[in-house]
């Protein structure tokens, strides 16, 4: 069966347009404009749909979602829950990267590899690091190299956890070697070699990486480092990061109280980074989906937590084009294209001929999402 979308208004994130979407085994076989006289015709095994000149664009791109829970910081009543797959399904994410983070004693790379593979066989596609904030990595065959080599689902290392308390305070020599068992792994496997770092709000911000860009061959775009927005100094630590050429993630999820304490708000930040001249292809949203959001007293002590949210992407992505007159094309590189660039996913982020069929169908008259489609197939619709 073909899947014909007609009268799309298609943002890839460029805007193409109204065109026809002409969908065949999970990906986008053809894209032609409306007033193309070689139109795709319908037909008893075309299943046609008319999205009457709606707008269209890529399905998001989360590289990090706690899927099974996180949390625990204030004792085991503190666990966050998983990831449902009705909640995956109606957020607009439709690739995501799991992560074990803070707790990876009660959590297993096996529970998160299960994880992915439940969610996968719901329609989204999935992915996961290897590894944790501590160090040495926890890993499912005895090695970080192992694991990206020979399991397709883990594509980099993650969250490793720098100038943060919970984190084993990495030393420079440990970051190296680290990255490059990695970056030679993911080479091996064909994959992009990413080393997603959680950086915290102590002192030292990012120095740790730059550190290892100084000292070492590993430049500093191996590192993903997310949560740049936390703080105010972070933030402007992360910009000085960016023109040096390394990547920026800010965190969608977020608390009334995490913005009393300073935080910037994503989409401000995607703003502010974009003023500042940071090269957009540098800039990803992630939302940190079903962690934690702890917040810890002037001592360190745990204080109380929230958990993050999957739908705070999509979100952050209209505040972007609503509250800062972000170009769409802009806010979308942000939210899917360079997340995708970045993790080596070259089907995903944009809607072009080849690419898998993963895309969102935008309500008419308000922010909001009518149809989520991933991988050719509807999985939701309002």
């Amino acid at each position: 069966m073909l899947t014909l979308l007609k009268n799309a208004c298609l943002h890839a994130p460029e805007p193409r347009g109204l065109c026809h979407l002409l969908i065949a085994d999970g990906r986008l076989a053809a894209i032609v404009p409306t007033d193309d006289p070689d139109l795709p015709a319908g037909g008893p095994a075309v299943d046609v749909h008319d999205l009457e000149g709606r707008r269209v664009i890529p399905g998001l791109v989360d590289p990090l979602v706690h899927f099974i829970g996180g949390g625990g910081e204030g004792g085991f009543g503190t666990r966050t829950p998983e990831l449902a797959l009705d909640e995956a399904l109606a957020s607009g994410v439709t690739t995501l990267v799991g992560a074990l983070g803070t707790d990876a004693l009660t959590r297993t790379p096996a529970n998160l590899l299960g994880k992915a593979r439940e969610l996968a066989a719901g329609g989204l596609t999935t992915y996961c690091y290897t590894g944790s904030y501590q160090l040495p990595p926890v890993t499912l065959t005895g090695s970080v190299a192992g694991d990206i080599t020979f399991i397709p689902e883990f594509i980099g290392l993650g969250e490793v956890a720098i100038s943060d308390h919970r984190g084993s305070q990495p030393s420079r020599e440990e970051l190296t070697r680290l990255a490059a068992e990695t970056r030679t792994a993911d080479m091996l496997a064909g994959k992009a070699g990413i080393v997603f770092i959680h950086t915290g709000d102590a002192p030292g911000g990012l120095e740790p990486l730059r550190e290892v860009a100084r000292h070492s061959a590993i430049p500093l775009a191996q590192f993903l480092p997310t949560h740049i927005n936390r703080t105010a100094e972070l933030f402007e630590d992360g910009l000085r990061f960016g023109r040096e050429g390394g990547r920026l993630d800010f965190t969608t999820s977020t608390t009334p109280e995490l913005l009393t304490d300073g935080e910037v708000p994503a989409a401000r930040a995607v703003a502010r980074a974009l003023e500042a001249r940071i090269d957009a292809s540098r800039i990803t949203l992630s939302t940190d989906a079903n962690a934690s959001l702890p917040r810890f007293d002037a001592e360190g002590r745990f204080a109380g937590l929230q958990p993050g949210r999957l739908a705070s992407l999509f979100e952050t992505l209209g505040e972007c084009v609503t509250q800062h007159g972000m170009a769409l094309d802009k806010a979308i590189g942000a939210a899917s294209t360079h997340a995708a660039k970045a993790l080596g996913l070259a089907r995903k982020g944009r809607l072009r001929v080849g690419a898998d069929a993963d895309l969102l169908v935008l309500a008419e008259d308000a922010w909001a999402i009518d149809e989520v489609w991933a991988m050719g197939r509807r999985v939701y619709r309002a």
